[in-house]
């Protein structure tokens, strides 16, 4: 299975250096290698892409005003040298976010993120849209959700970790990962908040299985490791952690 992808960025030499990797994956197909955002958009306007592999700070259109513009939107994996843009390009649902310069292992890691959501959305684009139905006056420990194999029972405090993949999300347990139809934004509606915390923009935590919690990560049970924004931790912070730290001093 191959799948086809564009490059979108006006520096001559990091064209090269995104081509050159890409290349040496072979279930890639490059459909071109772009120069700005308005070529690639009107390539996108008339064929189909799997991946875009773009810059975003370009002249004339970004890479985020590309990604605004296309109707049928591919999986957009951005590739800049201003990490400020991370929250934003989240937002809108970019499927990767990589900070100049880009290495091998790391594209080799978003391409393969990027295959598994396209193989994953059309298995699960064949079921029915999954709704928890669950909410904090729900007593019940545990809920069900639908999956390519069948209906599958997981307990609340077996999940360690959602990551958001687009239109539906990854489960993850101790030693199992499960994919649901449902987006992470529809999740964090749905699962009980005394539990389950947004951490990032791809991430919910059980706050049971916290271990460590740094400025910019939160160490999970099982070694499992997710990064956390400034603003979700001082929320975290207030909501849950701050109520079960011993204190210095009694009053």
């Amino acid at each position: 299975m191959t799948y086809s992808c564009l490059i979108v960025d006006d520096n001559e030499i990091e064209r090269d250096a995104i081509e050159m990797h890409l290349k040496k994956i072979p279930s890639l197909n490059i459909i071109a290698v772009c120069s700005n955002g308005i070529e690639a958009s009107q390539i996108l306007s008339t064929v189909s892409v799997d991946i875009v592999y773009s810059d975003i700070d370009m002249p004339e259109l970004s890479g985020m005003d590309l990604l605004k513009s296309i109707k049928k939107q591919p999986l957009f994996i951005f590739i800049t040298s201003f990490s400020e843009y991370a929250a934003e390009s989240f937002n809108l649902d970019a499927l990767d976010f990589i900070v100049k310069p880009a290495t091998f292992e790391r594209i080799l890691k978003a391409t393969n993120k990027a295959i598994e959501y396209i193989e994953l959305r059309k298995q699960l684009n064949k079921l029915p849209v999954e709704n928890l139905n669950n909410d904090d006056k729900n007593d019940d420990d545990y809920f069900f959700f639908r999956e390519t194999k069948g209906i599958t029972k997981l307990k609340y405090n077996d999940v360690i970790y959602i990551e958001s993949m687009g239109d539906f999300s990854k489960l993850f347990t101790s030693s199992d990962k499960h994919v649901i139809l449902v987006s992470l934004k529809n999740l964090e509606k749905q699962l009980p908040s005394k539990i389950f915390s947004r951490v990032h923009k791809q991430y919910i935590i059980n706050i049971n299985h916290i271990v460590t919690l740094t400025n910019h990560e939160v160490h999970l049970d099982h070694n499992f490791l997710v990064p956390i924004s400034a603003a979700n931790r001082q929320e975290l912070l207030e909501r849950s952690i701050d109520k079960k730290i011993l204190s210095r001093f009694l009053k």
